[in-house]
């Protein structure tokens, strides 16, 4: 009778073994996808970008849009360099594409900027402990006659209701971004191995505006407490902020009105190398 039985048995039970092998198997497949989901890295232009994207191993590109990334790997880990283009509405609209085609676990947003902190230089790098859009504001009830008064412009943060930025009182108060603590504490563990300049962490503005005036860059500078400016990181941090996506602002200093900076093309490829070194700290501390 035993014997009878004992056949069966052992086939059900190598049955279960095989299909809680392969539960365990999938579990640990779905795990190790949820550990690789990629790290991005944005650059607006291809000098902001393309040097990045030669580091990286087994690289293929893809293009959706007008948006080019580099899709390949660090240390065997999968990293993205996205080349989005300039300006808050393509970093925007290149952000949320490859948060839904790509899920990354983090997100760079990098390049050159402006100065406006006078104690910073060409070459200096700012960590964007928090990131600010300087093009949202509301102007003052002023008729026709009565000119045009941009000091007395006031902020207006977009994200603090759904109804008319009127009906909030919120809604006129400065909406800062915060870095992400991990990508920002990568960035401090390798701010030494940067000879070219000074690391600081600070505050990074983005607008569609190129400012050159000296006195409109000081009023940012102590009514935003702005280190610098630039014309994607405030756009990128928004997108990121809704998916809830861990993000920082990495900016190099290629000019500076406000201390007679001179402009240097070459500090676009000095920040590419200074972020090579955080995404691999990032990756090593994961």
């Amino acid at each position: 009778m035993l014997k009878k039985f004992a056949l069966p048995i052992i086939i059900t039970a190598l049955i279960c073994s095989i299909l809680a092998g392969c539960s365990s198997s999938e579990k640990s497949d779905t795990a190790k996808a949820e550990e690789q989901r990629p790290i991005m890295i944005q650059g607006p232009m291809p000098i902001e970008a393309e040097k990045l994207a030669d580091r990286l191993d087994d690289v293929k590109k893809e293009k959706s849009g007008s948006f080019i990334f580099y899709i390949g790997k660090l240390d065997g880990y999968p990293v993205i360099v996205a080349k989005t283009g300039k300006g808050m509405e393509n970093t925007a609209a290149a952000t949320a594409v490859a948060i839904e085609k790509y899920n990354p676990a983090a997100i760079i947003n990098q390049g050159t900027s402006g100065g406006h902190d006078a104690d910073l230089h060409v070459f200096d790098i700012v960590l964007g402990k928090r990131t600010v859009n300087l093009g949202s504001l509301k102007t003052g009830n002023l008729a026709e006659g009565e000119g045009i008064k941009p000091k007395n412009w006031i902020p207006m943060d977009l994200m603090a209701s759904e109804g008319s930025a009127g009906e909030d009182p919120d809604a006129e108060n400065i909406r800062y971004f915060e870095g992400d603590k991990q990508l920002l504490e990568a960035a401090k563990a390798v701010k030494d191995e940067y000879k070219k300049g000074k690391v600081v962490e600070g505050t990074i503005g983005s607008a569609d505006v190129w400012n050159n005036e000296v006195d409109r860059i000081n009023w940012f500078h102590e009514k935003y407490g702005t280190s610098v400016e630039e014309m994607e990181g405030a756009a990128g941090a928004q997108i990121a902020k809704a998916y809830d996506i861990p993000y920082l602002g990495i900016r190099i200093l290629s000019n500076n009105k406000v201390n007679g900076g001179q402009y240097n093309p070459d500090t676009a490829q000095a920040n590419q190398e200074f972020v090579y070194k955080v995404v691999k700290q990032y990756i090593e501390e994961k």
